[in-house]
């Protein structure tokens, strides 16, 4: 007997030791899946299919308290495909999603609790849907990885992340979590450097949570910080600066008790501060060319700006310098 022979035998004596694995089953409409016998007196995976909808749901329900998701999940779906009409439909919907969230697949379970809030808009327990779907956009803003067919966690993208925000907002514009996700689009924009974008956003929710003081707030200050955040990466850009600025003293204004009204007016002054500078430089660039016009508004610029910065009274010798050079040039 060859060798390769007696080791094959032998594999398959030791395989003979153990208990064969649960069988792969194919379900038309509900994919693979193992179906392992009874355990521990729970309900029997191989054994969830029923006649009627109440029945089918009431399988779905029992798993999902056994943590059985899998036959949760294919139960709630059986119910979907067969009785898509009937009083059960969107609480089987509602388990669909369930089942997968209860799996770590968030993506999924987002998608259909969209179907189940699209599908069944009257459900009783809307809120509570939607609250599970910012809870899943949260957990993406967090840094949780999107998967790559569905299967393999791979990469994080706050693009998707703020598309949950938005359909989470068309769901619900006035819902309570409404105006949270508003703003974190402004967040999950922010993570990408998109200035623009957040800012509106911030700005967005301003104006429609302006009834909502605590929101409202939040939002004009942080539109005010990305602003703020944007100057400082494009070297201090005079246009961007003015926003940042317009954008703080509405917030002073408007909320003059506000705990960060002291941060936002440090902030004003560090912008204004920063402008007397750059105006600073252009005046020398005209006084180095002996173009004293020139020179001389943009170092009376420096004194608007900030008349109290450090660059004041080098700005103020100037302007009388050049104002005794062009009286002696007129003469």
């Amino acid at each position: 007997m060859s060798g390769r022979l007696l080791l094959i035998i032998g594999l398959a004596l030791l395989a003979s030791t153990y208990n064969s694995p649960a069988p792969l089953i194919y379900k038309r409409g509900y994919g693979w899946s193992y179906e392992p016998a009874t355990r521990d007196g729970k309900l029997r995976d191989g054994d969830w299919e029923r006649k009627r909808a109440k029945d089918q749901l009431e399988v779905s329900l029992r798993a999902f308290e056994e943590e059985n998701y899998s036959v949760s999940y294919k139960a709630a779906r059986r119910v979907i495909k067969e009785w898509p009409l009937s009083d059960f439909a969107p609480a089987a919907q509602y388990y669909v999603g369930r089942s997968y969230e209860a799996r770590g697949r968030d993506e999924k379970a987002f998608k259909e609790y969209q179907k189940l809030l699209e599908n069944y808009p009257k459900i009783e327990n809307y809120q509570e849907v939607l609250t599970r779907q910012y809870e899943i956009a949260n957990r993406y803003l967090a840094g949780k990885r999107f998967r790559l067919f569905g299967r393999i966690p791979l990469y994080r993208s706050m693009e998707k992340t703020v598309k949950m925000y938005e359909k989470i907002i068309k769901n619900g514009p006035y819902s309570d979590v409404a105006p949270d996700a508003q703003m974190k689009i402004g967040t999950a924009n922010e993570k990408q450097d998109k200035f623009l974008p957040a800012v509106r956003a911030y700005e967005k929710a301003a104006d429609r949570y302006h009834d909502r003081k605590n929101i409202a707030a939040d939002a004009i200050y942080k539109a005010g910080e990305t602003y703020y955040a944007q100057a400082k990466a494009a070297e201090y850009d005079q246009g961007v600066a003015k926003k940042a600025i317009e954008t703080f003293t509405d917030f002073v204004s408007l909320y003059p008790e506000d705990e960060r009204v002291e941060d936002a007016r440090k902030k004003i002054d560090n912008l204004r501060t920063e402008q007397a500078r750059g105006a600073m430089e252009v005046a020398k660039y005209y006084l180095k060319r002996k173009n004293y016009n020139g020179a001389l508004v943009y170092y009376n610029e420096v004194l608007v700006k900030s008349p109290n910065s450090i660059y004041s009274d080098e700005a103020k010798k100037q302007i009388e310098e050049i104002k005794g050079k062009l009286n002696t040039t007129n003469q």
